[in-house]
């Protein structure tokens, strides 16, 4: 027996247009079809990458903020001495 059942979202999207140079697209292209994916996928993925890499900064800054000097850098040379200075 087959059921169809559909869920309904409301999801609202924006467009966004970008101007790129041509080589920079056509490296994208080439990016997404090594990838096996679509150019849209593609840039979904980077822009996803790029907004948790600023919440984890801007989460990390309210911490800092919160936080005492003196006990943050004997964390940071407890990194160091464990894993050595880069």
């Amino acid at each position: 027996m087959v059921s169809n059942k559909f869920i309904f979202l409301n999801i609202y999207m924006t467009n966004l247009t970008i101007k790129l140079p041509d080589d920079k697209y056509t490296r994208l292209e080439q990016m997404a079809k090594y990838r096996n994916t679509t150019m849209s996928l593609l840039l979904e993925e980077i822009y996803i990458k790029a907004l948790v890499e600023f919440d984890a900064y801007t989460h990390f800054l309210s911490r800092a903020t919160q936080g005492k000097v003196e006990k943050g850098l004997a964390i940071l040379d407890k990194l160091d001495n464990h894993f050595g200075k880069v």
